[in-house]
């Protein structure tokens, strides 16, 4: 009787660990797929910026009313960087120390920083709710307040 008890205990521990594979699988199966589809969507953005900073025509149909059309493409191509940026940090390929810095070398760029003028309480609203989007557009605007502070410290 002691070696049947035995081996239904080591049989439901086989079981047990099983399943618990198994859970661990199917919860990395479904981050790998959330993932995929940040990048595909990301993709999608990207490829459109890439057209609207390009093309005048379809840059004129999405420009706000008080811009002209090539300051419009001109902005369009900084938010196109942020973008790849803000993929590359939402993927985990930048370590958080790394972020203040990538994100004070991008406002260092003078188009990046209209960008950010007009547009980061936007992308500051579309943040809102998504902690990890949350983080990184507050990171964004502290290097642009920094740059701005400093500009205005040495003029």
């Amino acid at each position: 009787m002691k070696v049947t008890t035995a081996v239904l205990a080591a049989g439901a521990a086989i079981s047990i660990a099983t399943t618990a594979v198994g859970v661990a699988r199917l919860r990395q199966d479904a981050r790998h797929q959330v993932e995929r589809n940040e990048v595909a969507a990301a993709r999608n953005q990207i490829d459109w910026l890439e057209k609207a900073a390009t093309n005048p025509d379809l840059a004129q149909l999405w420009k706000p009313e008080d811009m002209d059309v090539e300051e419009y493409m001109s902005l369009l191509a900084a938010n196109q960087l942020i973008c790849a940026l803000s993929l590359r940090d939402r993927l985990g390929l930048v370590h958080e120390g790394q972020l203040p810095f990538l994100a004070s070398m991008a406002m260092s760029n003078e188009v990046c920083q209209r960008y950010w003028k007009r547009f980061g309480g936007l992308r500051a609203q579309e943040a809102e709710g998504d902690r990890r989007a949350e983080h990184f557009t507050r990171v964004l605007d502290e290097a642009a307040s920094t740059l701005l502070r400093a500009r205005a410290g040495t003029s």
